[in-house]
């Protein structure tokens, strides 16, 4: 990851790769999760942290709608971490974290996490770089803590083009479903399209204890399909089974 450059990683699906066929292959591992995700909850022995960031309109919302909507809810918790409120503001900017946090058996999803609060001050420069460089030394503390704790963490990077960006900004002011979700943050993430990708790729490099996902996510059928392979993945890695039976490999 040292010589990392996002903008040399594709965010498109590879040619060979058939849409219809990978739709279908998305569904069987939805199934699969399902299975997976029942047994994570009955074995209730470990806690499974999942991140998504990405800058504005890759589609943190979208992946966690269609990859999650096969899961039991009563083991799932979802948490969008936006600017924070007053009372969030009162605190230090973990607090908000450490009550999200998931217990076992459970699986949390964070949209957008506590690298936010690295890469909002970065880009708006209110924060001296010292405090910066000493939030990216606690994060990899703590999500070390975590692991060591028995919470496993799965942290996905959405990696959209500048121009995929500039088409969803359009998409969401003619749509009457989707103009709730433009904000003026949409047209600044756009026009400071350099400055997020470096502090992203500086996130990605320097907090890679737990290594980050980088899912193309031009084409929303490839980019589901990716993340629901790498939680697949992750789950059957446990060797879960329910309490009192044997392993299932």
């Amino acid at each position: 990851m040292k010589n990392l450059k996002i903008s040399e990683i594709k965010t498109s699906s590879p040619k060979e790769v058939k849409k219809k066929k990978t739709k279908s292959e998305f569904l069987n591992l939805q199934r699969d999760i399902y299975s997976l995700q029942h047994m994570f909850y009955a074995a209730h022995s470990k806690s499974l942290l999942i991140i998504f960031q990405g800058i504005d309109t890759s589609g943190k919302d979208g992946v966690i709608r269609k990859v999650f909507n096969c899961v039991n809810p009563l083991g799932v918790h979802a948490s969008s971490f936006i600017a924070p409120c007053d009372k969030e503001r009162e605190h230090d900017y973990m607090w908000r974290i450490y009550q999200k946090l998931p217990e076992n058996g459970m699986i949390h999803i964070f949209n957008r996490s506590y690298y936010e609060d690295i890469i909002v001050p970065t880009i708006q420069k209110s924060l001296s770089k010292s405090k910066i460089d000493k939030r990216y030394d606690f994060i990899n503390a703590f999500e070390e803590h975590l692991i060591e704790n028995g919470t496993e963490i799965i942290k996905f990077y959405l990696h959209i083009s500048p121009e995929e960006q500039k088409s969803r900004i359009v998409e969401r002011l003619k749509d009457p479903l989707k103009k709730w979700k433009y904000s003026e943050e949409d047209k600044k993430s756009s026009e400071k399209w350099n400055d997020y990708t470096a502090v992203y790729e500086s996130i990605i490099k320097r907090c890679n204890q737990v290594p980050w996902v980088i899912i193309p996510s031009d084409d929303k059928w490839y980019r589901d399909y990716l993340v629901a392979s790498v939680i697949k993945e992750k789950l059957k890695s446990m060797h879960l089974k329910f309490p009192g039976q044997i392993i299932v490999s």
